[in-house]
């Protein structure tokens, strides 16, 4: 999909106006109440009663179980308080176990020990917090069970919505991460595409059809010249399109060998950059080069068609030449400009776009899909380019993410609550 296509203003306003009626188009689960102090804003009809030590409380009978997670000083865990009638009960009088499934249908079993006057989880409770609760507990030869859903970062977009909004989903997997050497330079006109145009026969000008600055295409006639041997008038044509960039001709001169036009082809234009000499061992002809003017306006890719074999300028530097396509004419010679020069790279099992990354609460995010549903899921990240990030861990090869426009994602599960202070 080309998000260039894409008026972003229009997609903005459309999105906005769209989150402002979650009641319709898009929706996002209203979270419970998160135990283990987050302190998320929960929607009424999921209000639960708290404990002493504020978390859920799950009754059966005449009994009960607390159940939280602590996290002060310590990685997340579980802890949960029986009691029966009331009044506390033993941890090792009761058998005690929780399964977490989360998003994608991951299901984690968490066990517990008895430690002091609590139940504690053996393993720990990894973010996000946001899954469906099954508890298991055994007290009295009587077994309790109790089902809840605890979700946070997660929301819902109708997917013609979201495609609406230019949200495109793909797929995290292995790909090759480049390094990159940052450069500058300056554009110039590709010495490829610049002709000068000299009289076929020495003679007299008659006429000058074209002035400098004239944009002509191939087979234009430049000017008229009479022979000196035949005394027959030829006509001067433009053997490329492009820009009169030099005119060297008027009525009434004598043609000889010398240029009578120059014409400069800037459709496509170079990038020269300067590299010194320690890292010239890095360019190979043929690398991407990734290149920004520098206010940022103008972006362009390219590769690299000339490496020089000796130093230029006060600073000795070399030069690379990169090869743009300038269809739009965007490029103009003499702009000076930032580059990236992607010189060689390692694949990684797990990457995903940079794009794809935004910051949710104290965490960096990629947001998983699976059909409407987004959830924020904390990743570390390694290497990058620039356009590629590799995921080290919290994100599997082969799981969908939103990968362009996901701060429209990290919106809506702001705007609905479910975005919480840690």
């Amino acid at each position: 999909m080309s998000l260039g296509k894409i008026n972003h203003g229009t997609i903005l306003v459309a999105v906005l106006s769209a989150l402002a009626l979650l009641g319709g188009c898009s929706k996002s689960e209203s979270p419970p109440a998160d135990e283990h102090g987050h302190g998320e804003a929960q929607a009424e009809h999921e209000e639960f009663e708290r404990g002493p030590h504020g978390g859920r409380m799950l009754e059966d009978g005449d009994f009960a179980i607390e159940l939280a997670i602590f996290e002060s000083g310590v990685p997340p865990e579980f802890r949960a308080w029986a009691t029966r009638g009331g009044k506390p009960l033993e941890p090792s009088q009761v058998q005690f176990a929780v399964a977490l499934e989360r998003f994608g249908g991951v299901t984690q079993r968490i066990e517990f020990a008895p430690q002091q006057d609590f139940l504690r989880s053996t393993s720990e409770v990894s973010e996000p917090h946001s899954f469906a609760v099954a508890v298991d507990a055994t007290s009295g030869g009587a077994a309790h069970r109790w089902q809840y859903e605890s979700f946070e970062g997660r929301t819902q977009i109708a997917a013609a919505m979201a495609k609406e909004a230019g949200v495109v989903i793909e797929t995290a997997g292995p790909r090759t991460i480049d390094d990159v050497l940052p450069l500058y330079g300056v554009i110039a006109t590709n010495p490829e595409s610049v002709r000068a145009v000299s009289a076929r026969y020495p003679g007299a000008i008659r006429s000058v059809v074209k002035s400098l600055g004239d944009v002509v295409k191939r087979g234009d006639v430049l000017a008229t010249i009479e022979s000196n041997e035949s005394l027959q008038t030829y006509s001067v044509t433009a053997p490329i399109g492009g820009v009169i960039t030099n005119r060297h001709a008027n009525p009434g001169e004598v043609a000889d060998n010398d240029p009578l036009f120059v014409i400069t082809d800037l459709s496509n234009v170079t990038a020269d950059l300067s590299v010194f000499a320690r890292d010239l061992a890095r360019v190979r002809l043929g690398q991407r080069a990734r290149i920004r003017s520098v206010d940022g306006n103008v972006a362009s890719e390219g590769r690299v068609i000339y490496v020089s074999s000796a130093g230029a300028g006060a600073n000795q530097a070399l030069i690379v030449r990169v090869k743009l396509d300038n269809p739009e004419r965007r490029w103009t010679p003499g702009v000076y400009v930032n580059a990236e020069l992607l010189v060689g790279g390692k694949e990684v099992p797990v990457a995903v776009r940079a794009d794809a990354l935004q910051r949710f609460r104290d965490w960096r995010v990629v947001f998983q899909n699976e059909g409407d549903f987004y959830q924020a899921q904390p990743v570390e990240i390694g290497r990058s380019d620039g356009e590629w990030v590799e995921i080290s861990s919290g994100l599997a090869a082969g799981v969908a993410y939103a990968a362009h426009n996901s701060f429209l994602i990290k919106a809506d599960i702001e705007k609905s609550g479910a975005s919480h202070d840690h």
